[in-house]
């Protein structure tokens, strides 16, 4: 084997490891987002991929080729459309707190673009997806939800229950007005 043909062999199992590893930052994932990122210093991409993290999201620079390939077939397979120029991918469970994390960050930086994303697999441009950053995170909007469910319950329980004490206080009077 050549020393060129060394290399290609390398070149290739590095492209197939990053396919497999942007594969495996998908999985499991319900929200992916394409940003634009050209001129990001090094420092700049680590800050917000440490800020990513934190909203528990996963953010990968992959090479457009090679991210289109491992996009196709899954559920973002439409983001492909938004792969042009230098992009970076991030992928999260919680739509809300990704968005919020990358349209803040955007306000601040005009290095970084938010350009669409994929929820559920609906395909959403930069502005739904900024509107999306707008709302409460998931966790909060499960709790608000709860809450609503749970009050008319509340309410039904104090209904139902103030009848049945009125009757059994008139009840009680009747009898201690019999008996006495």
């Amino acid at each position: 084997m050549t020393k060129h043909q060394v290399i290609m062999n390398k070149q290739r199992v590095a492209k197939g490891d990053a396919i497999e590893g942007l594969k495996a930052a998908m999985a499991g994932q319900t929200f992916g987002v394409v940003v634009e990122s050209q001129g990001l210093s090094v420092m700049e991409v680590t800050g917000l991929r440490t800020k990513i993290r934190g909203a528990g999201a996963v953010f990968r620079v992959t090479k457009n080729t090679l991210a289109r390939i491992a996009l196709k077939g899954t559920p973002f397979e439409n983001l492909i459309s938004f792969l042009k120029g230098p992009t970076a991918l991030a992928f999260a469970k919680d739509p809300v707190g990704v968005a919020k994390v990358l349209v803040d960050f955007a306000k601040g930086n005009d290095k970084l673009k938010v350009i669409g994303a994929n929820m559920d697999g609906q395909l959403l441009d930069a502005k739904a997806t900024q509107k999306l950053a707008s709302l409460p995170p998931l966790n909060e909007l499960r709790a608000r939800i709860v809450g609503i469910l749970q009050t008319p319950a509340t309410r039904m329980a104090v209904l139902l229950k103030a009848p049945a004490g009125q009757i059994a206080r008139v009840l009680a009077a009747k009898a201690k007005k019999e008996g006495g």
